[in-house]
């Protein structure tokens, strides 16, 4: 294996152990960035001079005993997650390229841990896809096939952690941005409890998380990142649970019917279900459920981010404006035709889905689901049903924890005829973030396809 792809627990057992230095391991990184990239573009603003600055840092922090809880770790992070002296586009070529003035609250604890950010990673149009559809950067595509998306919005990430651009990715998640496409490249993502990973910009339902190959790194990456930071009003104190988990008497509760959106593909019902039964063999108690939200919350919540991004857009000078991606534009063009009353009751069904969440876990410990009713579409979409004014038809397994604040984590549940990877979800109670994460290690694939690398 390439030193590119060794996970983060592995590379700093061997940095500890003295068999390899951070130096050698990013110039394998980087030799990887230069083969791949090309043809996946999931990078915004490398920086490979800085990048062995770093390293170089690294290696003589391990020869003095001084090293971080990451020292050394090659980790990305997405655009819209600031870092001190880079631009933040936000995805689109409408932004003014102004250079942030410090490293928002996750950047800053990776920082401060030793890890060596050699890059950001793309997001598509102010964040509002799930693909990799920019007039900014170039378009990220999958790893696995390079005609499908990587997933959004969190696309750069998620591609770089399929093509082994190191093993931490730091993405974004407001509807499923980690999760949906963690699952299309065959990874493992969390969206944490709302408050756990300080934002800095904090918005109802959004959230910092890593996107891993592994559960365990995706463990380590949280706990680095996770605490109180002033910056984020709705930050908390760093959490107490543990990366463990007991799965015999586990209740689950088994959705494979979102009772909205896009029909579940028979082979993504079919993968989460083995999932389902790999659980029961190991003790746990798995319940079908009915669905959880309903149309009018997903719908609600349609309006009301339309008007929130058609206010945005409409303070634009004219010239910007007319820069923002057509698709965008065409979804908020309707926003006008909204009173206060439909954005009120749009506002409020981020609470009703939160109360349909909770009365669920009133009785189970998981919810396990697809994450996306499909698998990866082409890249070329700006949405899964090519149609703007039907843009949220595929989240409707994962938006409900971002309105209800329960942590969610991915984890692959297999592989389509074509060979797309096909993620589960599972979703726990608040503050269970890494119990998550530990039955994502549990049901890991041990016979994982070899990892996409030309």
């Amino acid at each position: 294996m390439n030193l590119a792809d060794l996970t983060a627990v592995e590379l700093l057992a061997k940095y500890r152990d003295g068999l390899l230095s951070p130096v050698e391991v990013i110039e394998d990184v980087l030799a990887r960035v230069e083969q791949l990239e090309p043809r996946i573009s999931a990078l915004y603003a490398l920086d490979p001079g800085g990048a062995r600055a770093a390293a170089q840092e690294s290696e003589r922090r391990w020869r003095d005993g001084t090293a971080g809880a990451l020292d050394g770790v090659p980790v990305t992070v997405k655009e819209n997650i600031a870092t001190r002296g880079t631009p933040v586009p936000q995805g689109t070529a409408a932004t003014e390229l102004v250079p942030a003035v410090e490293d928002a609250p996750a950047a800053a604890r990776l920082r401060d841990a030793g890890a060596v950010i050699f890059s950001k990673t793309t997001m598509p149009e102010y964040g509002m896809l799930s693909s990799g559809v920019s007039t900014f950067h170039h378009l990220t595509r999958n790893p696995w096939d390079v005609s499908k998306t990587a997933g959004g919005s969190s696309a750069g990430a998620a591609a770089a952690a399929a093509a082994g651009y190191g093993p931490i990715h730091l993405g974004t998640d407001i509807g499923g941005s980690i999760r949906l496409p963690a699952g299309w490249c065959g990874l493992v993502g969390i969206k944490p409890t709302h408050g756990r990973v300080a934002v800095g910009n904090p918005y109802p339902g959004r959230a910092i998380g890593p996107l891993t190959r592994t559960a365990a790194d995706a463990a380590l990456a949280l706990s680095v990142i996770s605490g109180y930071d002033p910056r984020d009003y709705t930050s908390l104190p760093a959490a107490s649970d543990r990366y463990e988990i007991a799965v015999e008497g586990l209740r689950v509760a088994l959705l494979l019917d979102a009772g909205l959106g896009l029909p579940v593909d028979p082979e993504v019902a079919a993968a989460v279900s083995s999932t389902a039964s790999q659980l029961e063999k190991a003790g746990a108690r798995v319940e079908p459920i009915d669905p959880i939200i309903t149309r009018e919350m997903l719908d609600g919540l349609d309006r009301f981010w339309r008007i929130r991004s058609a206010s945005d857009i409409a303070a634009l000078p004219e010239e910007r404006r007319a820069k923002v991606l057509p698709q965008i534009r065409e979804w908020v063009s309707t926003a006008g035709d909204l009173s206060g009353i439909d954005v009120f009751h749009g506002y409020s069904q981020m609470g009703a889905m939160a109360a349909a969440v909770g009365r669920v876990f009133a009785a189970y410990d998981v919810i396990l689901s697809p994450v996306a009713p499909i698998t990866a579409f082409p890249a070329e979409l700006a949405y899964p049903t090519d149609d703007p004014s039907k843009p949220f038809e595929h989240i409707a397994f994962t938006v409900p924890y971002n309105m209800s604040h329960h942590p969610a984590t991915t984890v692959n549940a297999g592989w389509s005829s074509s060979g797309l990877p096909i993620g589960a979800q599972l979703a726990v109670p608040h503050h269970q973030d890494l119990t998550a994460l530990a039955l994502a290690a549990h049901l890991e694939d041990h016979q994982q396809r070899e990892w996409p690398t030309s």
